[in-house]
């Protein structure tokens, strides 16, 4: 190589070589990492937001559960058919979400834990339930404690464990999200090293030979310069994408899931309260603690709806998060009734309001706020998709395309200092 870096023919083959492998390098790496970001994107859809809706669905079914055996072991005796039912679907569900859930925490210890705890202790759950219904159908006072002792297991072991399996979810949503919008440094460099090096090569063989066009080299510098330009585009696009997905869609629903998790607990502190008679104070300390955070006044930093009423942007989840607020707004008002005729003896009138249909009642306003979340998360998750789906289109292409320009560009180097070679001879 020293010999032939002496001469120009020996320096112009020396040049055509390194701009052929710097253009197949290039062009390998940045198939490889587009091909990478694709991946990462299309996993976002198919695979991670997926598992994160199933952790999510884990801690709504457990706490509606809890909830609503709450709610039918107040109507006494046997309860109502539609409550049971409901129950029973609560724990399908959360059954099936756990089954999707575990399908993916290997090598990840905390989830691991978290998916071994809830195996464990739901069966434990579902028999506390079923000892309290059974007491509770023959009027025996000893119902409630084992529902209590129910609630309690669920508070302090299952829903938290539900709840961790949930955070690491998001944050392996959020890191994924990361990954898919980081602008690719090192591939943009490469192209413009690459590029680069395309343009000396042609001033210098116009300092040597006087020509002023070289037709392959030219079209190589064209072929990398289209590559650069649609890969910085596309990029742009895809990384818009993503960020939209996560503001509009996985960012939207946290909040929305957080604020649907308080009133499903203040649901259940509601019942439980009830059901202590005149032992529950606890719950209701609860009860007051959480129910500013679902007012949506906005009188401090953590009430959650006007967050999610600050942040929703789609018309379609601020006209569900609307809603969601007037009902969550007429059910402190039934909870404000439900606790004056308790407290003042009137324990019957109190037990009414609480599970009765009435459009005033808190059962009923319970009711309606969750069906607004649950709306508002459906919409969020489906905006979640969309902007992904835009994120995968934009990249549609583009990593055969670099490919074949990479190819072309070193095809067009090697001809382009050829064509001079052929002139020493």
């Amino acid at each position: 190589m020293a010999r032939s870096a002496r001469t120009t023919p020996g320096r112009l083959g020396i040049i055509a070589s390194a701009l052929v492998a710097l253009s197949v390098l290039t062009g390998l790496f940045a198939a490889l990492a587009l091909q990478a970001k694709q991946d990462t994107i299309s996993g976002l859809a198919e695979h991670r937001e997926p598992l994160s809706a199933a952790a999510q669905q884990i801690y709504r079914s457990l706490s509606d559960a809890d909830a609503t055996a709450s709610s039918a072991f107040l109507s006494g005796g046997a309860e109502p058919a539609a409550l049971r039912e409901r129950y029973e679907i609560d724990m399908a569900q959360a059954g099936a979400a756990l089954a999707k859930a575990a399908s993916d925490v290997g090598g990840i210890a905390g989830a691991e834990k978290q998916v071994d705890t809830l195996g464990q202790q739901l069966p434990v759950y579902a028999g506390l339930i079923e000892t309290a219904r059974t007491n509770n159908r023959f009027g025996l006072p000893i119902g409630a404690a084992y529902l209590r002792e129910a609630s309690t297991l669920m508070r302090t072991k299952l829903l938290p464990a539900a709840q961790e399996l949930y955070r690491i979810d998001i944050g392996r949503l959020t890191d994924e999200q990361d990954d898919a919008a980081g602008f690719p440094w090192l591939t943009v460099a490469l192209t413009l090293v690459l590029l680069g090096s395309l343009i000396a090569t042609q001033v210098y063989l116009t300092r040597r030979t006087n020509r002023l066009i070289n037709t392959g080299l030219l079209v190589a510098s064209v072929a990398v310069g289209i590559g650069l330009i649609w890969g910085v585009a596309a990029g742009w696009a895809s990384a818009a994408a993503v960020g939209s997905a996560r503001d509009d869609g996985s960012q939207q629903v946290d909040v929305l899931v957080q604020a649907r998790i308080v009133a499903l607990t203040c649901r259940a502190d509601e019942t439980l309260t009830l059901v202590a008679r005149g032992d529950g104070t606890a719950y209701e300390e609860e009860w007051q603690k959480l129910a500013p955070t679902i007012s949506g006044k906005g009188e401090n930093d953590k009430d959650l709806l006007a967050k999610a009423r600050a942040a929703a942007s789609d018309p379609a989840i601020s006209q569900q998060v609307r809603a969601a607020i007037d009902n969550a707004q007429a059910w402190q008002e039934a909870h404000r009734k439900l606790r004056e005729m308790d407290d003042s003896g009137q324990y019957d009138k109190a037990v009414a309001i609480a599970v009765g249909d009435d459009d005033k009642d808190a059962a009923t306003a319970f009711n309606k706020l969750d069906e607004n979340l649950s709306s508002a998360i459906q919409k969020g998750r489906e905006k979640f998709v969309e902007s992904t789906s835009s994120a995968q289109n934009a990249l549609t292409g583009l990593v055969p395309g670099v490919a074949v320009l990479a190819l072309i560009g070193a095809g067009g180097a090697l001809m382009g200092i050829r064509q001079r070679l052929r002139e020493y001879r």
